[in-house]
């Protein structure tokens, strides 16, 4: 037993690749001179969209003298005009890269139209709702701006969605059909095709997909649509409308005579606020601060003018002096209040605030509860949203009055 254990131990498998795996030959070396003149051969297959030759070695002298050569065909080859595409392209920062990026309906028109919903019926590819396509190219447009303006858009559309909505034959369960193939697919194409969704449209999209999954799945098609209907309309009531008239209520008793409040751009709760304020009796001075491109404050301003308040316009180049001067309060809108304490809001709310920090005067945010998220932000690169870079670069301060601010 002991010399065939020995005899076994000593005998050892030959060593090699398993059967049935094919090792490929290893490439002989190239000098310096030869891979600069096969990196010239295919960028110049790549520009003149021709296959690429196959590589032979050449000497260093003939390689170092094709190279010229080859470089002169790749610009005869290469094309004379960028597309419009690849110059906005350009135009994106490493630093921003990893944001989405803004997308010009009348660039990226085929995206904005004839968009196919998520499943198909049989051989018929349904379509988007004809309100859908129209919200998101003004979303895209900028034609309503805001967190509370874009929310109830998005509820509104999705009333007439829902009203709309027909069961498909032999459909098991209304309510994962009505979201899986309308409500979702709607709520992604404004997302990833239009403008990505503000905090307060993600928290009532959320709402909506909770209110559909607690249905009862004995309800029949009009039922269900009358109460989708009625707790939209519910929402949009008691978490807005209600929820700015009870911070306005609470956020006035802060105001005093003689006061000069101070306020940032355009904000549908600082604007209730005032003129709240300015209803009860008392008197006090506005000071809107705006910012270019979009100059939203000029209608904050003429509406706080129609209702008889005492209103300064200044651009943002001018905060500091009547900051050191003037301001005794400032109040300030926010698009969303993240759990660890930020704000998230406007580009410039944040020089504005911390101006008024070093200035020693009081800051006070006004934010609806349904703008709340769960989220945890400390700057402002990781997660943003990148506007039309030409809005920048035009000089033009005329501000369009089609803007949807309501």
């Amino acid at each position: 037993m002991g010399d065939t254990a020995a005899v076994t131990a000593k005998e050892k498998k030959p060593k090699g690749p398993p059967s049935g795996i094919v090792i490929p030959p290893k490439k002989p070396k190239l000098s310096k001179a030869e891979r600069r003149a096969l990196q010239e051969e295919q960028r110049a297959a790549k520009g003149g969209g021709k296959p690429a030759a196959p590589t032979q070695k050449v000497p260093a002298a003939a390689a170092s003298a094709a190279a010229p050569s080859s470089q002169e065909e790749k610009k005869d080859d290469a094309p004379s005009v960028a597309t419009t595409r690849s110059k906005r392209m350009d135009k994106t920062l490493s630093l921003f890269s990893h944001l989405p990026q803004y997308r010009d309906p009348e660039q990226y028109e085929e995206e904005f139209t004839g968009v196919s919903l998520g499943s198909n019926a049989g051989s018929q590819t349904e379509q988007l709702h004809p309100e859908v396509l129209v919200l998101g190219v003004k979303y895209a447009d900028g034609i309503i701006r805001g967190g509370n303006s874009r929310c109830k858009a998005m509820l509104r559309v999705f009333q007439r969605v829902i009203q709309d909505y027909e069961t498909p034959e032999n459909c098991r369960d209304l309510r994962n059909d009505l979201n899986q193939r309308v409500i979702k697919p709607t709520f992604q194409y404004w997302t990833t095709k239009c403008r990505p969704h503000s905090v307060s449209m993600g928290n009532a999209f959320s709402f909506l997909k909770l209110a559909i999954a607690n249905l009862d799945r004995e309800m029949d098609q009009e039922e269900v649509k009358e109460v989708l209907i009625d707790t939209i309309d519910a929402y949009m009531k008691e978490r807005i409308d209600y929820a700015g008239q009870a911070i306005a209520k609470n956020a006035s008793t802060k105001i005093a005579d003689g006061d000069v409040i101070l306020t940032f751009s355009k904000s549908d709760v600082i604007e209730v606020l005032l003129k709240d304020a300015a209803t009860s009796g008392k008197k006090f001075r506005v000071i809107c601060v705006d910012s270019r491109p979009l100059l939203e404050g000029q209608l904050l301003v003429e509406r706080l003018a129609a209702h008889g308040l005492d209103c300064t316009y200044i651009l943002l180049n001018a905060l500091s002096y009547v900051m050191m001067r003037e301001v005794t309060k400032v109040f300030l809108g926010a698009a969303a209040l993240m759990s660890d304490g930020s704000v998230l809001s406007r580009v410039g709310t944040a020089c504005v605030a911390l101006l008024a920090q070093s200035n020693n005067v009081p800051v006070l945010f006004c934010c609806e509860t349904y703008k709340i998220s769960n989220r945890v932000q400390l700057e402002s690169i990781t997660y943003n949203e990148l506007g039309n870079p030409d809005d920048v670069v035009s000089t033009n301060c005329a501000v369009d009055r089609s803007i949807s601010t309501s």
